[in-house]
């Protein structure tokens, strides 16, 4: 099973450093983070906090390990902020991706978003009304044209602790949005720990796809966290997630899936956790050689 050169493979920083919580790998660089990468033989990086600011800065960073950016996190108010400041923000994040070279701008709603509190991850979860609802969809809408004016695609990132997190909630978002304007972001460990059939989401919505998360999950930790009420942060200090081929997620079927496809995109390689506990290097030489072995990618 072999991809060419249709699918590129990058890892996220959050595995080096967790922008929710500095503490979590603040020993870290930038320069550390996005030279192991490199030497782990990824071609691409998402975004974290600790980047330089200024693209020339972090475009001749990159140049210099080979690695581009693909996409960085877009945090959307729409639910609690008028548009045109959820608008004015999503212009600055787009024009600072495209200068740095990603054409892919991911989405989340974080209006309501309990995933930065110290609030049960399963019972606190938001639930947005029939009005919500009108202004995440219009607004993804509005945004999405933005960035296909700009030569982006827009996707939507479904999260643990959001409004949108379940194969449900999703399915609601995909109805009411133009696939011309919003892709999905796909994320097999949000998908899993929520408790949905990540392939069934996969299948039915292949063709939206833009951005794929490899996300691995602990399945006993997932029950713990259910159990005792853990905190989305909780969770991922606990080491819920990790990369692909070191947890309970089968990740051969998405594979094939994304292969039958004819998928052309990132794949990016993103379990946040505690670097002191699970080395970054370390780990993501372990997904890098996992998704060769499987792959031939």
């Amino acid at each position: 099973m072999t991809h060419e050169s249709k699918i590129k493979l990058a890892i996220a920083p959050i595995a080096w450093t967790n922008d929710d919580m500095p503490d979590l790998g603040k020993e870290n660089t930038f320069e550390q983070c996005v030279s192991e990468m490199a030497l782990a033989g990824y071609s691409g990086s998402e975004v974290g906090n600790k980047y330089p600011k200024d693209p020339a800065v972090l475009n001749k960073a990159l140049k210099l390990r080979g690695l581009t950016i693909c996409n960085a996190w877009f945090s959307s108010f729409l639910t609690t902020k008028p548009y045109e400041e959820v608008e004015a923000e999503f212009v600055k994040q787009c024009d600072f991706l495209y200068a740095v070279g990603a054409r892919v701008i991911g989405a989340a709603e974080q209006g309501h978003s309990i995933q930065g509190m110290e609030k049960p991850i399963f019972d606190a979860k938001p639930v947005f009304t029939d009005e919500e609802w009108k202004r995440v969809c219009g607004g993804l809408n509005k945004l999405g044209q933005k960035a296909a004016e700009k030569g982006m695609k827009l996707v939507y990132h479904h999260h643990m602790g959001t409004g949108v997190q379940t194969a449900g909630e999703i399915d609601r978002l995909m109805e009411n949005t133009d696939p011309a304007l919003l892709g999905l972001l796909y994320d097999t460990g949000h998908l899993v720990f929520s408790g949905e059939d990540y392939m069934a989401v996969l299948n039915k919505y292949i063709n939206r796809i833009a951005h794929v998360h490899l996300k691995d999950m602990r399945k006993p930790l997932r029950e713990k966290a259910k159990q005792e009420k853990w905190s989305f942060l909780k969770s991922v200090r606990e080491g819920v997630f990790t990369v692909p081929g070191c947890g309970d997620v089968d990740f051969i079927p998405v594979f094939e899936a994304f292969k039958k496809s004819g998928y052309r995109g990132w794949w990016v390689v993103e379990a946040e956790g505690d670097p002191a506990r699970a080395n970054p290097l370390e780990y993501a030489i372990k997904a890098r050689s996992y998704i060769k072995k499987k792959t031939g990618l």
